[in-house]
């Protein structure tokens, strides 16, 4: 009979904001989609499920239920690289493996025919868990056989479970409560008010009043749980990157045919890329040394591309600024991560509009050839209540058409500091501190405000007065007093 085994991650993002805050390990934790009072709870861990605080609440709301609620959103490109990270990791004990695609953090495997490979499923289970445990993850095994039986329980338990009959799956399954699957807050609440608590009460439901009174998502669940839609693994196809490698015979440090190499390597490279019709998206080079570590390189062209010059110009780029080559080389290794080729690429004749943003991409790619991936980026804004807080920086990986904005207004430009500047000014002599009238008179001629801006008490409290201050030159600064520090800072400057 088939086996079917569910890997749940539970709380992904809340396990990776764990991470980076392992003081937060004993405390009601949860990810919001903003760092804000009125921010929505995604998910939540169970010290702040003790406190009846759920997904789809207010962050403030989540506050008046205990004082010691963590918070902070998880970007989109950390779990994704968690979930790749995690999926390289199942493949070494199941070939098969179907990662869910509204839930991060849930795997499916082929479990069949393992038993010849393990003394037992549970021992194949306990290597699973092992391994997650290793890499910092917690993780719930359940080895069943069918998709939805083993999804509920690996939502609803902990530890690992391996069923031994379908039966048992089933009535196992029927008892699990619904606020452990992924169910919208508004649709769980509802149904509780209904009376409708398990998957066994779900399922006994009437499917049309079902997607009458719920919509689309909540019949497809329902169809899931009571098995009309229960669909046979569809795993991923592992695409491995191609490599090329080469032990030279003795240490090399000249440039010329270290290059010579790479290109020899690199149309090998290309070669085997033909037969799965893709074009490079990135190439790594790793060099071993005489003596000193491996070094590795990462050269990304402006677009994906089977162009072996343009390559050769980037990598030769990359190599001039770096000066780990005096080492004599020993060992030159070629890996490429690779995409499906664009439709534009497949074009006999090449297109050139007044603006050619292919060749713009290319001048980006070799200035990040040579200077590195952080020499080129922009600024993107964020939703945050301090001006440090409301933008960060992003690198840049492709130019995109410009969008002027119609208009003649002159508009001032205002500077701001990634850390604000501390200003030494007078003191009062009554209080210690430094008073308004000691900065204008010791430090600027005249001072416009204040704007005050108070917030973070769901974090750490700040209360800052801002200025606007003209100096004696004319200059126009940014600048605020922290009541929290008693201190004068620069924030930025007008111009």
């Amino acid at each position: 009979m088939d086996r079917m085994a569910c890997i749940n991650l539970p709380d992904l993002p809340v396990q990776l904001l764990l991470r980076h805050n392992p003081d937060w390990r004993n405390q009601p934790t949860a990810v919001v989609d903003a760092d804000k009072p009125q921010g929505t709870i995604l998910q939540v861990n169970e010290h702040a499920r003790r406190f009846k605080i759920t997904a789809g609440m207010r962050y403030a709301a989540g506050l008046t239920l205990t004082g010691s609620l963590r918070a902070a959103v998880v970007p989109d490109k950390e779990i994704k690289k968690a979930l790749d990270f995690i999926s390289k990791r199942l493949i070494c004990f199941s070939p098969r493996i179907e990662p869910a695609v509204d839930e991060p953090g849930v795997f499916w495997l082929d479990a069949s025919g393992l038993e010849r490979l393990y003394k037992s499923l549970t021992n194949w289970a306990n290597g699973i868990q092992s391994d997650m445990s290793r890499n910092g993850f917690q993780v719930t095994v359940v080895v069943g056989f069918n998709r939805f039986g083993s999804y509920a329980l690996a939502k609803a338990r902990r530890g690992i479970l391996v069923l031994k009959s379908p039966y048992e799956e089933q009535s196992a399954a029927r008892s699990i409560p619904l606020d452990r699957l992924a169910l919208e807050p508004e649709i769980r609440d509802l149904l509780a008010k209904l009376g409708i608590q398990t998957v066994g009460q779900f399922i006994q439901l009437p499917a049309e009043g079902i997607i009458k009174r719920f919509g689309q998502k909540t019949h497809e669940l329902h169809r899931f749980a009571s098995g009309a839609f229960d669909l046979p693994l569809q795993p991923e196809i592992p695409r491995f990157p191609a490599t090329q490698r080469l032990v030279l015979d003795y240490p090399e440090i000249d440039m010329g045919r270290l290059m010579a190499i790479i290109e020899r390597l690199l149309r090998s490279l290309l070669k085997i890329l033909i037969d799965r019709a893709p074009a490079l998206a990135e190439v790594q080079i790793r060099f071993r040394f005489t003596q000193i570590a491996e070094h590795m390189e990462r050269i990304r062209p402006a677009a994906p591309t089977r162009d072996v010059r343009q390559l050769l110009e980037l990598i030769r780029l990359r190599l001039q600024s770096i000066n780990t080559l005096s080492e004599g080389v020993t060992e030159i290794a070629l890996s490429g991560q690779y995409v499906e080729a664009m439709s534009e690429q497949q074009f006999l004749f090449e297109t050139k509009p007044k603006r050619n943003l292919a060749a713009a991409n290319r001048a980006l790619a070799r200035v990040r050839a040579e200077l590195g991936d952080q020499a080129i980026v922009c600024a993107r804004l964020l939703d945050g209540h301090l001006p440090e807080g409301r933008f960060t920086w992003e690198t840049i990986d492709t130019l995109s058409h410009p969008r002027p904005v119609n208009g003649n207004k002159n508009c001032l430009i205002r500077r701001i500091h990634t850390k604000p500047i501390p200003i030494s000014c007078r003191s009062s002599p009554d209080t210690g501190r430094t008073s308004r009238s000691g900065l204008t008179k010791g430090c600027f001629e005249r001072l416009i405000g204040p704007y005050i801006l108070s917030g973070g008490w769901w974090r750490q409290p700040v209360h800052r007065d801002y200025y606007f201050c003209e100096t004696r030159r004319g200059e126009i600064l940014w600048v605020y007093y922290d009541q929290m520090r008693k201190r004068w800072f620069l924030q930025g400057r007008i111009e």
